[in-house]
């Protein structure tokens, strides 16, 4: 189906170097030459728009590394990662040896860092490949990707547009053949927001999953590293890579990640629970993409799931997610208003002063609330396997705006408010993917978010890739390709 409807739209065909059209990311080898094609945009002259996916590039240490790797191959004797040569880009809030990581603020504009973020430590040790930064929200602090640094980052499938945020830098790299895998962070929806409007996937894990090393809060459960890439079988191979405990990570867990890849090698809805939760009951959804959403439940029932409509009863989750998130702030970023004030992003500094102002009493009520969304989705997840819901309450909005201002006509209340349907799963700790399902009329993409149980990742993956294999989207192109 195309526009306004299903999986159809963009342009199709091969698009170097996306490393899976000509063998999996598991066993490609690329060479050095693979590399200079990935880093080409930014070393040449070539007339094209500028997306402004990548903030820095590390093109040298890249083509370097991509030497090595070569040499890897030939040498029998040599042990290869599962992500071998595989080029990857760094959102610039995860700190990288040698490479210049600014968490799109003009505070740390000429940082750089001494040691590698251990997600990062994970992803070398696999044999990945680091290619660059991408670009972000200050300190990751919204659904549009700009900042002070480095301006922002425009859409491929329409350059007036945002490409959500915040890790939009990484989508647009993902969307426009820039690489095959990005890593990113998700608190309110930032792996999966972009991942919708580039038309990507993007996985939030479960917290503790993938262990977060530096971290000023240890013990947070509200943000977590996750991978995105153009399939879901290379979202389940970047999982498996960066999965698992560390002792730098008290929240961190064991897990068996032969379970992910497993889950997507011969996917099947058969039997599947999926409940369609729609709008949640706590945001307006944009008609046509709730409508082109919905559809996507056809596709479910055609490979053999289970369909229903239900959702949790999600009342107190707005109050939950305003409170948790500004008394995050406060203890990532408080100490910061002193001096640089004026200089941060204005809708993060209100969120550090909101959170300056609640009472013990107030996150007290908030952790209770949050607990008893937790015991209601436990109590939903005995009924069901897995529940979905559109991506976003609206396709991409224009690049100068912060947020939405309207949904179907109607103001929306805050900045935060138009994120409920991620935000909604990472008060409860829940895994949730998103995966392409269509396009508007406008041509623009939509995404389907699955949601499953508490630490089942497999599951999720496993209807994703059931979604996947049903409806492929991995050669649909945006009109804008590196």
């Amino acid at each position: 189906m195309g526009p306004g409807g299903g999986i159809g739209g963009g342009r199709r065909g091969p698009l170097r170097p996306e490393l899976h059209r000509r063998r999996t990311a598991r066993c490609a080898r690329p060479t050095q030459s693979d590399l200079a094609l990935v880093c080409r945009p930014w070393t040449s002259a070539s007339p094209r728009p500028k997306v402004n996916a990548y903030c820095t590039v590390a093109a040298k240490t890249a083509l370097a590394d991509a030497r090595k790797a070569t040499s890897a191959v030939t040498r029998r004797s040599a042990r290869l990662g599962p992500l071998h040569g595989v080029p990857v880009s760094i959102k610039d809030l995860t700190p990288t040896r040698g490479i210049r990581t600014t968490w799109g603020s003009k505070i740390y504009e000429h940082h750089v860092p001494t040691e590698d973020g251990l997600v990062v430590e994970r992803l070398r040790a696999a044999g990945a490949i680091v290619i660059g930064k991408t670009n972000t929200p200050e300190f990751g602090a919204g659904g549009n990707t700009r900042n002070a640094v480095f301006g922002p980052t425009l859409n491929p499938w329409n350059l007036a547009l945002t490409c959500g945020g915040s890790t939009g830098g990484g989508a647009v790299a993902l969307a426009t053949g820039m690489a095959p895998l990005a890593q990113g962070s998700d608190l309110g929806g930032s792996l999966r927001i972009p991942a919708s409007f580039c038309g990507v996937v993007g996985l939030r894990p479960s917290p503790g999953l993938v262990p977060v090393w530096p971290h000023p809060l240890a013990w947070d459960s509200y943000g977590v590293q996750g991978p995105m890439a153009r399939t879901v079988e290379d979202v389940a191979l970047m999982l498996a890579a960066i999965a698992g405990p560390d002792a730098r990570s008290p929240i961190s867990y064991a897990v068996d990640t032969r379970a992910f890849t497993a889950a997507v090698k011969r996917p099947s809805a058969r039997g599947l629970r999926i409940a369609w939760g729609g709008d949640l009951g706590v945001t307006p959804v944009d008609d046509e993409v709730l409508g082109i959403a919905r559809n996507a439940m056809a596709v479910f029932r055609k490979v053999g799931a289970r369909i229903s409509d239900e959702h949790p009863d999600l009342d107190g989750v707005n109050d939950v997610v305003l409170i948790s998130r500004g008394a995050r702030m406060v203890g990532l970023h408080e100490e910061k208003l002193a001096k640089w004030r004026d200089v941060m992003q204005e809708h993060l500094v209100r969120n550090i002063d909101y959170g300056l102002e609640l009472t013990a009493a107030n996150i007290g009520r908030c952790e209770r609330q949050r607990s008893v969304l937790s015991s209601r989705f436990r109590e939903f997840f005995g009924r069901h396997d897995v529940i979905a819901t559109p991506t976003t309450a609206v396709p991409p909005f224009p690049v100068e705006a912060w947020y939405p201002t309207k949904i179907n006509g109607q103001p929306v209340a805050n900045y935060i408010s138009w994120v409920m349907l991620t935000y909604a799963f990472t008060v409860v700790g829940l895994p949730a993917i998103s995966i392409p399902c269509g396009f508007t009329r406008d041509g623009l993409p939509v995404g389907l978010q699955l949601a499953g149980r508490w630490r089942d990742e497999a599951t999720v993956l496993r209807a994703a890739a059931a979604f996947e294999s049903a409806a492929p989207w991995a050669d649909r192109r945006p009109p804008v390709v590196a």
